[in-house]
């Protein structure tokens, strides 16, 4: 799952980046307000996670920006401005969740998890189709009550598979949603990939639709 981090603290975005990296998400980093505004692909985005005190601007009025233009993906506050005025105003104004800084790691993660959740109208922290169960908390995954052992790309693979299932995903809708801007951007990866998975899950569980793509099968 692909995120957006506006931060314009660089040691912090570094961190936070490698962490949510460690966690199994592909992050992209915004450093102010213009680059937030002018950013590719935020239909692509699982998430975002918005600093308020930006350079060139607030973060508010990034946040309006997005909204105004129905960018509809969650999108959480992470600011050190923790005043009851400020979480109503950034409710208000289209933010899904509100966290001061500063927070645990673990806390934030829990969080982005449950904002993922309501997104998809799912109370059950866990996915689940066709005999596969992924939890996102403890990124765990059984087939048929066994455990598996993922590769991070083959769980964030089937984690967007298991989100999406019965519907197609094309090469180009996997990678916008599993690799970062800076990453290496090739189609072949993507057979690579799903080839892989495939082994691990059962080959009747991903349909190859020639010239469309792919579908997890229900």
């Amino acid at each position: 799952m692909r995120l957006l981090l506006v931060e314009d603290d660089e040691q912090l975005a570094r961190r936070l980046s490698d962490r949510l990296r460690g966690a199994g998400f592909a992050v992209d980093l915004a450093r102010n307000r213009a680059e937030g505004e002018d950013w590719p692909d935020m239909d692509k985005m699982a998430a975002v996670i918005l600093d308020l005190g930006l350079p060139d601007g607030t973060g508010m009025d990034l946040l309006r920006f997005w909204r105004a233009r129905r960018v509809e993906c969650p999108i959480l506050i992470l600011t050190a401005r923790g005043s009851w005025q400020d979480k109503v105003e950034g409710l208000n104004a289209g933010a899904d969740d509100f966290v001061v800084k500063p927070v645990r790691f673990e806390e934030l993660l829990a969080r982005l998890n449950a904002l993922f959740r309501r997104h998809a109208g799912k109370h059950d922290p866990w996915l689940e189709e066709a005999g596969i169960r992924l939890d996102p908390v403890s990124r765990t995954v059984l087939r048929d009550g066994e455990p598996l052992v993922l590769s991070k790309q083959e769980f964030r693979l089937l984690q967007l598979f298991l989100r999406r299932a019965g519907q197609v995903l094309s090469q180009g809708d996997i990678i916008e949603h599993l690799y970062d801007l800076d990453s290496q951007r090739e189609l072949n990866a993507v057979e690579v990939l799903v080839s892989r998975l495939r082994r691990k899950i059962g080959r009747d569980r991903i349909t190859t639709l020639r010239g469309l793509g792919y579908r997890f099968e229900r």
